[in-house]
């Protein structure tokens, strides 16, 4: 009988429970203001998608969350209580999981040691006990499948998987391994029409397991297919924010564009 140690994640919340609350959260760098006067909250069971130009203040955002950088302005709030991240570690405990776009994958190595890369499974809790390899391989395939991810071979490198794939295989981590906030960062940036729509089904399969997703984008088209709530920054300003019934696509699309700056464009060329 061996003694693996399994952890599972709890996303018992009801939909709509306040997970992550800024209020009014700013950070600058020296005499430079990356970000100034957002308010975000992520619930349970939706997915804010947060819209912005190269410059707009999404990877600032980002590394507030995850806790790479802390916030310099506000309140960051988990589950109604106050916090200041130090380090991504602490976000993490906090069940934050951030999927990055560059993905925090070894190409060489078989899904399922990606899947279980630094929180491995071993057969006992003494020091230098075996891996259970045997239940790692049967865990990673059983949680994959159960978000209708199917791979060929569990066996085979993750890097022969395609990139909307691989994205899927570190949502499908990070619910497994607890996250209760899954951040994407630009998942969809570098694939195709088709890889797309496979990351944001998946993307819905993880807020219909009760997370809260925060889905970062520029892309207003791939945000409204999931969205829940709209966020678009500009210059490190939040310009919109919108509940899914209170914005339209043309409109999402419209602001992103440039909105009223794109108007005046016109009017000017027409001159």
């Amino acid at each position: 009988m061996t003694d693996t140690i399994i952890e599972h994640a709890d996303h018992s919340l009801e939909v709509g429970t306040p997970l992550v609350e800024m209020e009014g959260v700013g950070k600058t760098y020296g005499a430079i203001r990356a970000l100034e006067g957002v308010n975000l909250t992520v619930n349970a069971g939706e997915v804010t998608c947060v819209l912005g130009d190269n410059g707009a203040g999404k990877s600032t955002l980002i590394k507030i969350i995850s806790g790479l950088h802390p916030h310099t302005e506000g309140t960051v709030k988990v589950d109604g209580k106050e916090v200041h991240f130090g380090s991504p570690r602490e976000s993490l405990d906090h069940g934050i999981a951030t999927v990055y776009q560059d993905l925090a994958v070894v190409g060489l190595m078989e899904v399922w040691r990606n899947f279980f890369l630094g929180s491995e499974l071993r057969k006992g809790r003494w020091p230098g006990a075996p891996l259970d390899i045997t239940a790692m391989r049967e865990i990673a395939d059983s949680e994959l499948k159960k978000m209708g991810i199917f791979v060929k071979d569990i066996n085979q490198p993750i890097g022969t998987l395609s990139g909307g794939q691989r994205q899927c295989v570190a949502i499908a981590r990070a619910v497994y391994f607890g996250a209760r906030v899954l951040i994407l960062d630009e998942p969809t940036a570098a694939l195709g029409v088709k890889q797309s729509g496979v990351v944001l089904k998946y993307t819905a399969a993880a807020r219909d397991a009760g997370l809260g997703v925060v889905f970062i984008t520029h892309n207003p088209h791939h945000a409204y297919m999931v969205g829940d709530h709209f966020i678009i920054l500009k210059l490190g300003r939040r310009v919109l924010d919108r509940k899914r019934s209170e914005v339209s696509l043309e409109e999402l699309t419209a602001e992103m564009a440039g909105g009223q700056e794109l108007a005046e464009l016109a009017h000017e060329l027409k001159r």
